[in-house]
């Protein structure tokens, strides 16, 4: 695995030209593409669905897309995702009703699938999971809206996650989302 992953997140692209912008981000080096989905339900925001996964796959997007959930009812879009071409589908504990089952349908969809944690969202919710997790995305603002300042405590947290990533001696990826600029990359 390699050590460090640049995963941008499209709802910085011209929509008009998304293929275009997509393909331009990965040329200049990115190695994912990050969906930030959102139903305005579960966040005060509404953004994509499959549709676009789709359209980006048949554009000719190859590298893995990492698609973060941030809906309620999480698991009716999982099924969707996968065959539009998601790589890797995430998801808020507090938007499954049966997190293990979520993970399962996820991995069942033929996808790696992964756990969210807001801000606030104790680390405890991994104790019984970590075995199904193939990643770990901390939340270093509170989710809904782009443009948010990085949160300082999420440096502990991550930290933390990363010591029980190790202690679990899984394989398992640790991502950082919103508030990444290149004044704080390095820390983080």
């Amino acid at each position: 695995m390699s050590k460090f992953i640049i995963s941008p997140s499209i709802l910085s692209a011209d929509f008009a030209r998304l293929g275009e912008d997509t393909q331009a981000v990965l040329d200049a080096g990115a190695d994912w593409v990050h969906f930030d989905v959102m139903d305005n339900h579960y966040v005060p925001n509404l953004t994509i669905g499959p549709m676009v996964c789709d359209a980006l796959r048949n554009y000719g997007i190859t590298a893995p897309i990492d698609v973060h959930l941030m809906v309620k009812p999480v698991d009716r879009i999982i099924p969707d995702f996968a065959k539009a071409g998601a790589s890797i589908i995430t998801f808020h504990p507090e938007a499954s009703e049966h997190v293990d089952r979520t993970l399962g349908l996820i991995k069942e969809s033929g996808c790696q699938a992964g756990l969210v944690l807001n801000p606030a969202t104790p680390l405890h919710i991994l104790e019984h999971v970590m075995d199904k997790l193939d990643m770990i995305l901390l939340m270093s603002v509170n989710p809904g809206f782009g443009g948010q300042k990085f949160i300082p405590e999420t440096l502990n947290k991550t930290k933390l996650v990363r010591e029980l990533i190790e202690k679990s001696g899984k394989d398992i990826r640790l991502e950082i989302d919103g508030g990444v600029k290149i004044n704080n990359i390095k820390q983080i």
